[in-house]
C-alpha cells in the first residue's frame, strides 16, 4: 500500500488480522467483537488514518451526519453566516459541507435547485439555503432557507427585521439634519431589499420629508454597480449630503468613490450601510451601519434543521431576528 493511496476497510482488516466483516462491525459499533480485538482495530483505524465515505456510511445508516450550507456566492455576508453555522454544530456529532454556486453569470435563478441534486440524497442530511432564489425545491433532506429572495414560505425560514432596521438608519440621517438623502438599493428581485427601501420611505414620511425620487439609485448589492451610481449621485449639480446603501458592501464602494472624488466623509457626506460585516468596523472611517444578527441567522438556521432531522415538523415556522444601529464616525450633521 502506498502512503498516498487512500486507505479502504481490507488494509485495516490485514493489518489489524482480522476480517472485513469484523473491522465492520467495530465500526458500526455492533455486538460480537471481543473487547481486545475492538481495541486493536481501532489502534489500526487511527494508525492508518482510516475514513468511511460518506456515501458508504449514507447507504448503510440512512445518516452522514453531514449538513450543507448552500450559497450562491462566497461573499461577506454569506462568509459571516458560515460561522454561526459552525457554532451551531460544535458538539452535536455533525459536520459542514458548503457548496457554493460560484455567482456564475446567467445561472442565478434555480441555482438552489442544481445544487441540491447534487448534494441531497447521500452526501446529506439536510441544507441551509442561504439567499435562495427559489423556495419551490423538491428534496428528500429537510431543508431551512435564510434570507429568500420572496420572504417566508412553506419552507422554515430565518431572517432578520429589515425594515425596522432601514427606518432605524433614515431616522439616524433625519435626526442628524440631513434632508438631500440618497439610497442605493439591492437588488430589487429580493423581499429583504424591498422592505429595506420601505423603510427608508417609512421614515421620511414619519418625519413630513419628501423623499427625493431623483436620488434613488439601484446598486444591486454589487460593489461595482454601486460605485457607480454613487459616483452619479456625488456629481450631480446639487449632491447629496447623505448616502443610504443597501448594504455594507454599496457603502464601502460609495465611500471610496467619495474619497475620489476629493469628498470628505463625514465632513461632507454621510453613509450609513446595513449588515456589519467586519469591514464595517475596519474601514476609514469606521461605518455606520445597521447590525443584522448575520452569525446567529446561520446558528438559528442550523438548529431549526437539527430539529427537522430529528422529526420536527416545522413547516412554515418562521424566525424574524432584530436589528439595531451601530453609529460609528462616517456620520455628521450636513455642512453647513
Amino acid at each position: 500500500m502506498q502512503p498516498s493511496s487512500r486507505v479502504t476497510i481490507r488494509d485495516v482488516a490485514e493489518r489489524a488480522g482480522v476480517s472485513t466483516a469484523t473491522v465492520s462491525k467495530v465500526l458500526n459499533r455492533r455486538y460480537g467483537v471481543a473487547a481486545d480485538t475492538t481495541a486493536r482495530v481501532q489502534a489500526v483505524i487511527e494508525e492508518l488514518g482510516y475514513e468511511a465515505s460518506i456515501v458508504a456510511r449514507s447507504l448503510r445508516n440512512h445518516r452522514t451526519n453531514v449538513l450543507g450550507i448552500l450559497v450562491a456566492d462566497l461573499e461577506p455576508f454569506s462568509t459571516e453566516l458560515l460561522k454561526g453555522a459552525a457554532d451551531a454544530i460544535r458538539g452535536t456529532g455533525y459536520e459542514l459541507v458548503i457548496y457554493s454556486a460560484g455567482g456564475q453569470p446567467g445561472d442565478h435563478i434555480g441555482w438552489e435547485r442544481r445544487s441540491l441534486t447534487r448534494l441531497s440524497g447521500t452526501l446529506i442530511d439536510g441544507a441551509v439555503l442561504v439567499t435562495p432564489t427559489v423556495v419551490d425545491v423538491v428534496s428528500d433532506s429537510p431543508i431551512v432557507a435564510v434570507d429568500p429572495h420572496t420572504g417566508p414560505s412553506r419552507l422554515p425560514t430565518v431572517d432578520s427585521d429589515n425594515l425596522r432596521g432601514a427606518q432605524l438608519a433614515t431616522e439616524h440621517l433625519l435626526g442628524l439634519g440631513h434632508r438631500r438623502i440618497a439610497m442605493i438599493g439591492g437588488r430589487p428581485d429580493l423581499q429583504s431589499a424591498q422592505l429595506r427601501e420601505r423603510g427608508f420611505r417609512d421614515a421620511h414620511e414619519a418625519a413630513g420629508v419628501q423623499v427625493r425620487e431623483s436620488l434613488m439609485r439601484v446598486g444591486g448589492y454589487d460593489p461595482e454597480a454601486s460605485a457607480r451610481v454613487a459616483r452619479e449621485l456625488l456629481t450631480l449639480p446639487v449632491p447629496p449630503t447623505a448616502i443610504f446603501a443597501g448594504n455594507d458592501v454599496a457603502a464601502l464602494a460609495t465611500i471610496e468613490v467619495a474619497r475620489s472624488l476629493g469628498l470628505d466623509v463625514p465632513g461632507r457626506l454621510s453613509v450609513v450601510g446595513f449588515d456589519d460585516i467586519p469591514e464595517a468596523a475596519a474601514a476609514d472611517p469606521p461605518l455606520t451601519t445597521v447590525k443584522q444578527p448575520i452569525r446567529t441567522m446561520g446558528h438559528e438556521a442550523v438548529e431549526l434543521l437539527l430539529r427537522m432531522i430529528s422529526g420536527e415538523d416545522l413547516a412554515g415556522a418562521h424566525v424574524t431576528l432584530e436589528t439595531r444601529l451601530v453609529v460609528r464616525q462616517s456620520t455628521a450633521p450636513p455642512a453647513s
